[in-house]
């Protein structure tokens, strides 16, 4: 069995006043792409967030390589490895590719140079010297996910990265979710294209009203299908 990545217990978390998860217990073993499955609303994209810290109130706990991390501010969750990429992608449009690539500091060891991150995203260096703006939505994607690579994060949080994108693009996305997990990182999706998402898991986690009500490993997804059409219309 892999090691343990990420063990979420209990977990609550609040936005304001808005009670938005009710105890979401689940693991991520290293290695694995484990995939959170929901309709909007569900909790999911909190779920990633409160990780990192960026939400309000939290309680329960996180433990990340099996240190506990609920009360840590959100740098020092990224230094112990985690890199999260959300889906409103945040690149700055007036700096260029490369100084968007080059900009976030290196939290832990064994991040990519550029020189790989251009190697598994060519479009990337053919458009080193372009702004942010100028980027299409595909290449604005691919650069928010090199960027988290450079950092030196072995689990990757990414949030609806095939969203908008042409079928060409996920693809791209899709081999390059296989090709980080066969150099060992742990990826974490949410994804509403289950399209894109069915094939790349290892597991699933389905949520519904702040809570995991079902979860299940890729060996069992066509005997699941009945249940996520339920909760998901798929």
């Amino acid at each position: 069995m892999s090691a343990e990545m990420l063990r979420i217990e209990g977990l609550q978390a609040w936005y304001g006043e808005s009670h938005i998860l009710h105890g979401v217990d689940l693991t991520v073993n290293e290695g694995e792409v484990v995939c959170l499955l929901g309709r909007n609303g569900a909790g999911r994209t909190t779920t990633l967030r409160a990780i990192v810290g960026l939400t309000g109130a939290r309680q329960g706990s996180i433990r990340i390589h099996g240190e506990e991390a609920i009360r840590l501010p959100t740098h020092k969750v990224a230094r112990l490895g985690v890199g999260y990429c959300p889906e409103e992608r945040g690149i700055f449009s007036s700096l260029s590719t490369e100084e968007n690539l080059r900009l976030p500091p290196v939290t832990a060891a064994g991040g990519m140079s550029i020189d790989e991150i251009y190697e598994m995203f060519p479009n990337l260096k053919e458009r080193a010297g372009s702004p942010g703006t100028r980027l299409s939505g595909g290449e604005q994607q691919m650069l928010a996910v090199a960027r988290i690579l450079r950092t030196g994060a072995r689990l990757l949080l990414l949030d609806e990265i095939s969203e908008g994108l042409a079928p060409v693009i996920v693809q791209k996305l899709a081999e390059m979710i296989r090709t980080l997990k066969s150099r060992g990182y742990t990826i974490m999706l949410v994804e509403q294209n289950f399209r894109f998402a069915a094939p790349l898991a290892d597991r699933f986690y389905v949520m519904e009203h702040g809570r995991i009500v079902q979860q299940f490993e890729q060996r069992e997804l066509s005997d699941n299908m009945a249940m996520l059409h339920e909760f998901l219309g798929v």
